[in-house]
């Protein structure tokens, strides 16, 4: 059972940045994979962003180019770095990770509001 704790939300004006956390239970190297999703009122779960045991990383179209997946292998954790922000990114951000089992884990999620 892998435990993610995610932070780093909160309210942002447009065209600001957040960067959000997720620390894991376990070494992330045990880990296939681990990203983050989102999921804005009235929308389904969408990905935003993977990074796997490799270090190969993959974004959503909408965030491409705008935020970046890294991790801290000695402090198990991964991060999103979220500039530029507009107000569509606003969303309950969760953290996810793919065991070796193909068996998922999440975060308890984090709001992301971008407002002025």
């Amino acid at each position: 059972q892998v435990q993610l704790v995610d932070s780093g939300g909160g309210l942002v004006q447009p065209g600001g940045s957040l960067r959000l956390s997720c620390a894991a239970s376990e070494s992330i190297f045990s880990l296939n994979a681990m990203g983050w999703y989102r999921r804005a009122p009235g929308k389904e779960r969408e990905l935003v962003a993977i990074i796997t045991r490799a270090g190969n990383t993959n974004y959503a179209d909408s965030v491409k180019g705008r935020f970046t997946i890294s991790r801290d292998n000695a402090k198990n954790t991964v991060y999103l770095q979220m500039n530029s922000l507009k107000p569509g990114d606003t969303a309950v951000y969760y953290c996810n990770a793919l065991s070796t089992a193909l068996v998922r884990y999440w975060g308890q999620g984090t709001q992301v509001t971008v407002s002025s």
